[in-house]
């Protein structure tokens, strides 16, 4: 009984063909010869690509991680200045015993990060919030003992006296802020 080949048959393998002359199937090299095209293929059987190799990229220490990249609105950098303000002006209350100094000190850097983390959209709101947030925070650390008025005429004593924080402040906001808008209308200019 004869057995039929389930195999497809290799290229290059003939069966009961005599052997070919060393110089046949050679290539330039002397190596075996390459086709630049496939040959026919069976039925139901399809061409294999190469499985795509996916390199690793540089290996990153896992202790170390990447600082938080926030984009807020314009509102929600007011209220986050605005809040973070009102929580320095209690510890600095609780903490220094109300020094307009460290209030002044602290503030600086609110306003770098509301500046840095205001989305692109919403660039110019951040000089704006930014005093606003310097008044709301002084509420706790202005002097002022007894009712309302004296509360009040102690804020505006301390947005007078503190006014080289309060510019400084605005001016650090308002310089990162229009330097990233430049960057931005350079951007849309070249893409």
């Amino acid at each position: 009984m004869e057995q039929h080949r389930t195999r497809p048959p290799q290229p290059g393998a003939r069966r009961g063909a005599p052997p070919l002359p060393p110089q046949a199937g050679r290539g330039p090299n002397g190596g075996p010869a390459r086709t630049t095209r496939p040959g026919p293929q069976p039925r139901g059987t399809a061409q294999r690509r190469p499985a795509a190799v996916r390199r690793p990229g540089p290996a990153t220490p896992q202790s170390v991680r990447p600082l938080p990249n926030p984009r807020l609105t314009g509102l929600g950098g007011g209220l986050f200045c605005a809040a973070v303000m009102l929580v320095l002006g209690f510890l600095d209350q609780l903490l220094f015993g109300a020094s307009l100094t460290v209030y002044g000190v602290l503030f600086l850097p609110v306003c770098v990060l509301t500046a840095v983390w205001i989305r692109r959209g919403d660039l110019l709101t951040a000089p704006v919030v930014v005093p606003i947030a310097f008044a709301v925070g002084l509420f706790p650390v202005a002097d002022g003992s007894g009712g309302l008025g004296n509360r009040l005429m102690g804020l505006v004593t301390a947005l007078a006296t503190q006014a080289g924080w309060l510019y400084g402040g605005t001016l650090v906001a308002g310089l990162i802020a229009t330097v990233r808008r430049i960057q931005l209308v350079n951007r849309r200019r070249r893409g």
